[in-house]
């Protein structure tokens, strides 16, 4: 019978944790900074609230998505950027030698994300509650896809993390992969405004159903169904956790 090191993943979660709480400034503060910068710009340059996107103001519009957008770009630098300087700076037999499996390893990790990008959410939301007042529609809708959410991109980080080995390739899958999905799911728009073909693209890009979930939650728009989007990320992070929990127990590019 198998049992779970209660000692080694209380551990290894502590140090995840304490590896982003350590420098609160530059992983917590600087994420409410970008964000208000980014609100700022786009209220100004779409004339403000004056503007409606169905009976919703432009504000409360852009909100929950930038929210979404800074907890799960802070989700995905945790995991990769902590898998990334293991690997780096030889220290990755630390993680691979105790006798941790690799699911244990991967459920630390992610959580090191989750509490990451919980942190990042709870702390831009105060923010921008300050300059645009929102209610929580659905409370327990938001925490589902905010938690979700952290837990795929934390999981996307961890395979970025096994797969690149330099800091050169971990930028491009930020670059050329994560910012673009996130920026191109809904986050500033309706997709409902895009021509029928791209309108079909986006239903398969998981970062518009954390999106539109999450802004239903609090505005109460949708331009998909909340059930749909509950589904697709459960069975995305099945999979994400089933891939990425084989690849540690393998060492695949991780014990070269």
């Amino acid at each position: 019978m198998n049992y779970i090191n209660t000692i080694g993943v209380a551990t290894l979660c502590k140090r995840e944790i304490w590896r982003f709480a350590k420098v609160w400034n530059q992983t917590i503060i600087a994420p409410v900074v970008t964000t208000l910068l980014f609100l700022a710009v786009l209220m100004l340059a779409m004339g403000g609230n004056a503007r409606m996107i169905d009976h919703v103001a432009y504000g409360e519009f852009i909100a929950p998505g930038l929210i979404m957008m800074a907890v799960v770009q802070n989700a995905f630098a945790n995991t990769s950027s902590s898998l990334m300087l293991a690997k780096i700076q030889g220290v990755i037999i630390d993680i691979l030698m105790p006798p941790l499996t690799g699911g244990e390893v991967v459920f630390c990790m992610v959580i090191g994300g989750l509490v990451r990008g919980i942190a990042v959410g709870i702390a831009v939301m105060a923010a921008v509650y300050l300059f645009i007042p929102f209610n929580f529609m659905h409370p327990w809708i938001g925490a589902f896809y905010i938690i979700t959410a952290c837990v795929m991109l934390a999981l996307l980080g961890i395979l970025t993390g096994i797969w690149a080995q330099s800091f050169d390739q971990l930028s491009a899958i930020t670059n050329y992969i994560i910012t673009p999905l996130s920026f191109l799911s809904g986050t500033f728009y309706s997709i409902k405004q895009l021509p029928e073909f791209w309108y079909n693209i986006c239903h398969f890009n998981p970062f518009f159903y954390m999106i539109d979930g999450f802004r239903y939650a609090t505005v109460g728009y949708t331009d998909g169904t909340v059930e749909t989007g509950m589904i697709v990320m459960v069975a995305t992070n099945v999979v994400l956790w089933w891939i990425t929990s084989a690849l540690f127990s393998r060492g695949y590019r991780l014990k070269t």
